[in-house]
């Protein structure tokens, strides 16, 4: 068993702020017997005003909010996995939503850049075009952690298969999905997603979310989530507050649930689509 802790947040537009934040929630998870601290989508920077965020956006190497994180890793023995970053790529300016693996050494374990853009125009008026702004990812991440296998996804891409399959075929123990979702959005798929995303890959779900009224005008739907691998919700941290929850991440739930429904095992090719 492998004890890991969930941060529920509602991130700014001060990446400064936010990073001594995640210091005190890396201290208060390793306190609560953590191995790995899970966080949200856009951890140390949510601003959908572009100008004023391109201020406060920068290379990998000068990010206040990952500087910190890498610090309270080393400082407090315990992984942290930033649901994601908004980062310059290096390459002309173009910025990426990347998601950092930390180790318990506080050196970089993973990376993962977000596949699918969430450029949409809700019935509520809310309208997004990521794309205009971030350069989407193409690689796959795994990487091994205490708890097993952990594959990297980031919000939007809950809803495209297509990298849930691979990280089934990888084999994952646990697939973090960090979010900013929206408040609509959340009401009507966010749980049933989740759900059919861990039984699908029999693992465990890992969802840290933001949650609330942020100081850029948008609302976000919280509901942090932990779910094992049968889809069973062990952990929801409701749609109000901030600050973080517990949950076990047990090997053997997982190896029971592939023997009795081995969904893995049982794959074969559709014709028509890569293997």
């Amino acid at each position: 068993m492998t004890k890991i802790a969930v941060a529920q947040m509602q991130s700014g537009i001060d990446p400064h702020a936010k990073a001594a934040y995640v210091v005190r929630l890396a201290e208060e998870a390793a306190e609560g017997g953590a191995k790995i601290l899970f966080t949200p989508e856009m951890t140390g920077l949510l601003d959908r005003d572009r100008k004023r965020a391109s201020a406060a956006i920068t290379l990998e190497s000068d990010d206040p909010t990952l500087k910190a994180a890498l610090e309270a890793a080393k400082q407090n023995g315990i992984l942290i996995s930033i649901g994601s970053l908004a980062l310059q790529s290096g390459a002309g300016g173009e910025w990426v939503n990347r998601s950092i693996l930390i180790d318990a050494e506080g050196q970089i374990a993973a990376r993962y850049d977000k596949m699918h853009m969430f450029d949409v125009d809700l019935d509520s008026g809310e309208s997004w075009r990521e794309s205009n702004a971030y350069k989407a990812g193409d690689t796959v991440s795994v990487v091994g952690t205490p708890a097993g296998k952990l594959g990297l996804s980031i919000c939007y891409d809950i809803r495209f298969p297509a990298l849930f399959e691979q990280l089934g075929r990888a084999e994952c123990d646990i697939i973090a999905i960090p979010a900013a979702f929206t408040v609509p959005t959340g009401k009507a798929h966010w749980h049933v997603l989740q759900r059919a995303r861990a039984i699908e890959a029999s693992a465990y779900i890992v969802a840290a979310a933001q949650v609330g009224r942020h100081e850029d005008g948008r609302e976000t739907y919280g509901h942090s989530l932990v779910i094992d691998p049968w889809g069973e919700v062990l952990l929801d941290m409701g749609g109000e507050n901030t600050g973080l929850g517990f949950a076990e991440i047990d090997p053997d739930r997982i190896a029971k649930v592939r023997s009795q429904v081995p969904s893995l095992a049982n794959r074969r090719p559709v014709p028509g689509h890569a293997a």
